[in-house]
C-alpha cells in the first residue's frame, strides 16, 4: 500500500446530503475483509475516499451516479489531473465571472470538469440543482477563499482513484459487477423527510417511492449473490416498514448540516440497514 493510502484525504466537492457525519460510525458496519467495493450513489464520495485512503479497500472499486457531470469530473481527476489543474487556474471567485461561467456550455471533458468543480466551489451552499431544461441554476455563494483550489488534494485524489471505475449508471445497472464477498455501500437520495409524515417534493422527483421499492429488490439480489451491503436512509416509519426484513437495523442520531433560508437545523436520526 502506497503512502497516499495513509493520508487523510477529503472530498473535492461540497455535496448536499454527503456522508461525512457517518465516517466516525462507519467501521462498525464494514467487514474486516471484502472483495471489490461498489457505490452506486456516489455523490461527493466521502465514504469511498475515506475507506480508500485508510487502506480498507484492497481490490477494485466500481463507482457510479446518474449525474453525468459529476462522473465526468471524477474521471478527469483520475485520468488527466494536470490538464484539469491548468484549467482551474483560470477561474476567478467573482460574482460576474461566476454567472458568465455558469451560462457557458463546454464540449471537452476537461473544460466541463473544470466548470463543474468551479461552480460547486463558489456556488451557494454547495447545492447541485438544475432547472426543467437541465441547466445548472444555483446562485453565486459569495464566500471568500484564501486558496480557491487545493492542487495537492487533486493530485492525491488522482492517485487514490487508481484501480477505480467511474460510470454514469442507474443503480439497477450495476448489479452485473457485484460478486460474492463484495461490499456495496448504498446512500440513495432520501425520499421522505426525517421522522415527519410528509414527502420531500424535490427528492420525490429525483428518487421516488417506486425507486425505494426497486432498491429493496436490488438489495435482495445483492444478498442472493452473497455480497455484503450497508444502506443509509431517512429515519421514517415508511422506510422502516419497507426495509424491515432486508437485514439488521441501526439508528444513528446526527446534527443537520444543511443550510439555507428555510433549513431546519438540529438533530436527526438516520437509519442504517446492513448484513455485514
Amino acid at each position: 500500500m502506497s503512502d497516499i493510502a495513509q493520508k487523510k484525504i477529503t472530498p473535492f466537492l461540497r455535496w448536499a446530503g454527503g456522508k461525512q457525519w457517518f465516517i466516525p460510525e462507519l467501521e462498525r458496519f464494514i467487514p474486516s475483509d471484502f472483495g471489490d467495493y461498489h457505490e452506486p450513489f456516489l455523490g461527493g464520495g466521502s465514504i469511498f475516499i475515506h475507506l480508500k485512503s485508510k487502506g480498507l479497500i484492497k481490490h477494485k472499486s466500481y463507482l457510479s451516479d446518474l449525474n453525468e457531470d459529476l462522473i465526468n469530473a471524477y474521471n478527469v481527476i483520475k485520468n488527466d489531473v494536470t490538464s484539469l489543474l491548468r484549467k482551474l487556474d483560470e477561474h476567478k471567485n467573482e460574482k460576474e465571472y461566476y454567472y458568465e461561467m455558469r451560462a457557458k456550455k463546454f464540449r471537452s471533458n476537461i473544460s466541463r470538469a473544470s466548470q463543474f468543480i468551479f461552480l460547486n466551489r463558489t456556488s451557494y451552499n454547495g447545492i447541485y440543482r438544475v432547472n426543467l431544461n437541465g441547466e445548472y441554476n444555483v446562485p453565486y455563494g459569495g464566500k471568500a477563499y484564501q486558496v480557491l483550489f487545493d492542487k495537492e488534494k487533486f493530485k492525491e485524489l488522482s492517485e487514490l482513484f487508481k484501480n477505480s471505475t467511474f460510470k454514469s449508471l442507474d443503480f439497477n445497472d450495476t448489479l452485473s459487477n457485484i460478486k460474492k464477498g463484495d461490499l456495496v455501500f448504498l446512500d440513495p437520495p432520501y425520499t421522505v423527510q426525517h421522522e415527519l409524515n410528509g414527502f420531500v417534493k424535490y427528492n420525490q422527483k429525483i428518487f421516488s417511492w417506486e425507486d425505494q421499492e426497486s432498491l429493496k429488490s436490488f438489495i435482495g439480489s445483492i444478498k442472493e449473490i452473497g455480497a455484503k451491503f450497508v444502506l443509509t436512509n431517512a429515519s421514517h416509519h415508511s422506510i422502516e416498514k419497507l426495509y424491515k426484513n432486508v437485514g439488521q437495523q441501526f439508528k444513528i442520531s446526527r446534527h443537520s448540516v444543511i443550510g439555507g433560508t428555510h433549513a431546519q437545523r438540529g438533530k436527526f436520526n438516520e437509519l442504517i440497514f446492513y448484513n455485514t
